[in-house]
């Protein structure tokens, strides 16, 4: 009864938010509760409330951060240093959110789980709706960072089951194509070229294509080059093509000799260097002083800190 009460009294105060114990929390991500306490008590990512009793009982934020933290682990992040990872995208999202305004939490996670039952069906027809009125509600940076790209993340890593791997391909095949059509009809007469190019096997099509939209404007149209494009080659194409700048793109977490590369690279480039993606975050510290900017991974902020590079206001 004690424990029952707490947890009554818990969610009355949360105003209904669904908690959950920690096994559901175990069923739901796939991890098990001994690492889930070991992720709150060594390290403090996630930090659910307790009944009484003592028993842990988690939101649905907490549940996201979980996935969250393996989806850096995914990509070869210590779990020790994802705290710092998940500390700076919460102060990026705070810092470009409207004063006084809450992320819609709810709201996403309620087109999230229709976009998921459209790819359940194969549901071309279904989903393109559900594409086309998630734009009329929310801005760009909204739809791909908080809605859709979450999805397609936890679809990606979880393709254990039979047939999530084709609804994974399905969902990834239509979103490529909607980017790659936007980016087009995104180009600008005049705009200024920006070059966008991923570091070899550091991210997926998709992600780089969703990169070019967040750092396109009308006075800058972002030339993306093809996925496996050599680095050492890049200095040719820049000198071809006179971008504003070159943007490197990486999800994955940087190698120890990164920072070394991108100098060599830009001493023989005619224009900025930049570095974007989850890498910029982790790279960040390393490349202080150098010659090579950092955008971050944030939608919100990587549009306004190439803006402020290219103005010469934004310190490397």
């Amino acid at each position: 009864m004690t424990e029952f009460t707490a947890s009554s009294l818990v969610s009355s105060n949360l105003k209904q938010e669904e908690l959950f114990p920690i096994r559901e929390v175990s069923r739901l991500t796939g991890v098990n509760p001994v690492t889930l306490r070991a992720w709150e008590r060594r390290y403090g990512l996630i930090q659910p409330i307790r009944t009484d009793s003592g028993h842990r009982l988690y939101s649905q934020a907490d549940v996201e951060a979980v996935r969250s933290i393996l989806g850096w682990i995914e990509r070869g992040v210590a779990v020790s240093k994802v705290g710092k990872i998940l500390a700076r995208s919460e102060q990026a999202k705070a810092a470009c959110a409207p004063v006084g305004q809450e992320p819609a939490v709810g709201e996403w996670e309620a087109w999230q789980a229709r976009v998921r039952r459209a790819v359940a069906q194969f549901d071309e027809a279904e989903l393109d709706r559900l594409y086309g009125q998630v734009f009329s509600s929310y801005p760009l940076p909204v739809v791909f960072q908080d809605i859709l790209m979450p999805l397609w993340q936890e679809m990606l890593v979880s393709q254990e089951a039979f047939g999530q791997a084709s609804e994974w391909l399905f969902l990834d095949s239509f979103l490529r194509g909607r980017a790659l059509q936007r980016l087009q009809l995104a180009r600008e007469p005049g705009a200024e070229r920006l070059l966008l190019a991923a570091i070899p096997g550091h991210c997926r099509e998709l992600e780089l294509l969703v990169a070019g939209l967040l750092l396109s404007g009308p006075e800058l149209a972002p030339m993306l080059l093809g996925l496996g494009q050599p680095l050492a080659e890049l200095t040719l194409i820049c000198e071809k093509t006179q971008p504003q700048a070159l943007v490197l793109f990486s999800n994955q977490p940087p190698a120890a000799d990164l920072p070394r590369q991108l100098d060599k690279l830009a001493l023989g480039l005619n224009c900025p260097l930049l570095l974007a993606g989850d890498a910029a975050d982790l790279a960040q510290d390393s490349l202080v002083g150098s010659t090579v900017g950092c955008l971050g991974s944030e939608g919100r902020l990587m549009r306004r800190r190439l803006q402020q590079f290219l103005a010469g206001h934004l310190d490397t």
